[in-house]
């Protein structure tokens, strides 16, 4: 998956980077239709210790999904984040089965009806 990642407010290392990526890839076992994503990274000027934001955005056929999670390393955010997607993806994927077996019924039925 071709992924835009961001970093605001610091400069991310490469190593990070990385993670973020191959963490994203694992997206693609669930649901090969994924068309991109956007990652945004960032520290908030707080003085918690829970201070770095990771936002996802995921872009689907005909939908878009987002998560965001807030934690004491990015790496534990983003872990965060993508379980929340793969829950998304999963209910997208759901509600696109039902939603297409509901139009080959109705094709179905309307067959039925011409003859």
């Amino acid at each position: 998956m071709k992924l835009t990642v961001q970093s605001i407010h610091f400069t991310a290392d490469r190593k990070l980077l990385d993670f973020i990526q191959k963490k994203a890839d694992k997206l693609d076992t669930f649901y090969d239709q994924i068309i991109s994503g956007e990652v945004y990274l960032k520290l908030e000027n707080v003085e918690d210790e829970a201070n770095k934001i990771t936002e996802i955005k995921i872009l689907l056929p005909g939908n878009r999904i987002f998560a965001k999670e807030q934690c004491k390393s990015f790496e534990e955010a983003t872990d965060l984040v993508i379980e929340s997607l793969r829950k998304q993806i999963e209910k997208h994927k759901q509600k696109k089965t039902i939603a297409d077996a509901a139009a080959k019924k109705a094709i179905l039925m309307t067959a039925d009806d011409d003859l």
